[in-house]
């Protein structure tokens, strides 16, 4: 398996955790479990399909030409935006899904990725809580 493929499955076990937690948390302490699992799951599962997504119109727009992969990228981009569109259109008009959950679902792999990338450089941090008089 390539670096990519291993970064994303490692992004989406995360994913799917926080989501399992979610849904662990909405049965736990809110109205209506139900309603808020079914969003965490179809938000959820349309984010992680966005990401891969997102992974494969990134590697086979790096192996075209700058014009070509700009188009390429920018149909895709158009292409996730009209699903997460669609979604949300059907999270709302549907009862039996929780439009906030949905919404949770879908921004959970983006919020992963950005906690992932922030807290895993530890010499960042010393660096910057270090003392001047220290160096």
């Amino acid at each position: 398996m390539n670096e990519t493929a291993k970064l994303q499955v490692k992004i989406i076990k995360k994913n799917l955790i926080v989501l399992c937690v979610l849904i662990i948390f909405s049965f736990l302490f809110l109205n209506e479990p139900l309603k808020w699992t079914y969003g965490f799951i179809f938000g959820g599962f349309i984010g992680i399909l966005n990401f891969m997504q997102l992974a494969r119109t990134v590697e086979k727009a790096v192996k075209m030409n700058p014009g070509s992969a700009q188009a390429y990228a920018s149909i895709s981009y158009f292409i996730r935006f009209a699903i997460m569109a669609v979604v949300l259109i059907v999270s709302l008009k549907a009862d039996y899904i929780n439009a906030l959950a949905t919404i949770i679902g879908l921004l959970s792999i983006k919020f992963i990725i950005l906690v992932t990338n922030l807290f895993n450089d530890r010499t960042y941090y010393k660096r910057i809580f270090r003392r001047k008089e220290e160096k």
